[in-house]
């Protein structure tokens, strides 16, 4: 039996709106609800939720035989919650076939794992709860934010409860050996990890609606071909990818719905092949080796480190400015702040900041809201220095109203 796994990452980020300057000091909103809320219908209309049903009449016409699995992001779903309720309901009528794994990541979609254990572990839990609220699901498999790992990262992700964890099948940590099989992390053996194969994702992630490949148009049925065609030996594809691909980064006219719609009975007019979650996979399959990661991998373009993220000066000094204040935030209880932080955390801001050439540049920059990197850290470092004077104030009032010996009521809020 040869097994492949699909899984989609969804994500939006909380946008920053314009902060000048002059406006350091002033408190007010950071982020752009405007922009937040015609993306998300946008992306609604042409992925979520015709991708939804596709998914769901795949299940259906297969009896269950398809499965797939979804990590969704916490700022995502805050932003369904309030701009567009209806794809919850969606995902919700796949969750209820039984064929679908919700994965758990970060609630911000942030770097905390490289910035603030206790944050990491915080807004994990966060996450989890929040997926089980929605779905019904309590995470079993993990996904860190932009597929990254090391084996501290494995070590701690182990101790918070998850079997199973995904990252990138980078070659230059695999060199001989394949990503077509279950792994054991070397530091937490217990903690099983499946290993994006990278070129057969990105053909339909990046690739699909690229005319100058020499691939193109890929047909199900040619792809469906590549996986017909893997080594006996190995046991399992792992095809991780943006689900925003289908509808939105291609759109539908480039038959990126047909494909996805040929797809599983494709690979079914062989036997010998079937769909799985990833927990599904670490039942069915042993792990052939333990795989040391002492070194961050992650999955932007040929370099697969953290370059897309914390790669040039700009990104480093956002990033220590940002977890400067985590010790600060231990002791705030405020709503607004702690919203706030989290959502200065998601990746994306410093994503936007990046300097170097990207694979899949034009995917990111079409969202970006900037017009350099520079204006992207400008207009960040703005934001983040007027949170740090909000939560100072906050703090300074928490300790004199604390003090002045108010009641225990008035100290919850503060």
């Amino acid at each position: 039996m040869k097994y492949i796994c699909l899984y989609f990452q969804v994500h939006q980020p909380f946008r920053l709106r314009p902060f000048s300057f002059a406006e350091i000091g002033g408190g007010g909103s950071y982020f752009n609800e405007e922009m937040n809320d015609t993306i998300l219908q946008q992306i609604a209309q042409q992925c979520y939720l015709p991708a939804n049903k596709l998914l769901l009449d795949l299940i259906e016409r297969y009896g269950g035989r398809f499965h797939v699995s979804f990590s969704i992001s916490g700022t995502a779903l805050d932003q369904f919650e309030r701009y567009a309720p209806e794809v919850i309901d969606s995902f919700r009528k796949l969750a209820d076939t039984g064929c679908v794994e919700f994965l758990g990541e970060t609630y911000g979609h942030s770097l905390a794992a490289l910035g603030s254990e206790i944050e990491f572990m915080a807004q994990i839990k966060a996450h989890a709860d929040k997926i089980a609220q929605l779905f019904g699901q309590r995470p079993v498999t993990f996904r860190n934010t932009e597929l990254i790992y090391t084996d501290a990262i494995g070590d701690m992700v182990h101790r918070m409860g998850f079997t199973t964890m995904l990252t990138e099948g980078a070659a230059h940590v695999l060199h001989w050996k394949s990503p077509n099989y279950i792994y054991r992390a070397a530091s937490s053996p217990e903690l099983k990890l499946l290993l994006k194969n990278y070129r057969l994702s990105d053909d339909i992630a990046f690739r699909f609606a690229d005319r100058n490949w020499e691939h193109w148009p890929l047909a199900a049925g040619k792809f469906a071909g590549w996986l017909h065609a893997m080594p006996s030996q190995e046991t399992i594809v792992n095809l991780f990818m943006d689900y925003e691909t289908f509808g939105e980064h291609h759109t539908k006219e480039t038959g990126i719905f047909q494909f996805l719609e040929a797809f599983p009975g494709e690979v079914f007019s062989k036997p010998g092949y079937r769909f799985v979650t990833p927990h599904e996979a670490t039942t069915f399959l042993p792990p052939i080796a333990a795989l040391s990661m002492p070194q961050p991998v992650s999955w932007a373009d040929e370099a697969r480190d953290l370059s897309a993220w914390l790669g040039n000066d700009l990104q480093q000094d956002a990033f220590s400015v940002l977890y400067s204040l985590e010790q600060k935030m231990q002791s705030c209880r405020n709503e607004q702040l702690r919203r706030s932080w989290l959502y200065l955390q998601t990746s994306d801001h410093f994503y936007y900041m990046c300097t170097k050439s990207l694979s899949d540049g034009a995917v990111h920059s079409y969202f970006s809201p900037y017009d350099t990197p520079f204006d992207a850290f400008m207009n960040y470092m703005n934001v983040l220095t007027d949170f740090s004077l909000q939560l100072d104030k906050y703090l300074v009032k928490k300790k004199k109203l604390m003090d002045e010996g108010y009641s225990s009521k008035t100290r919850l809020c503060f």
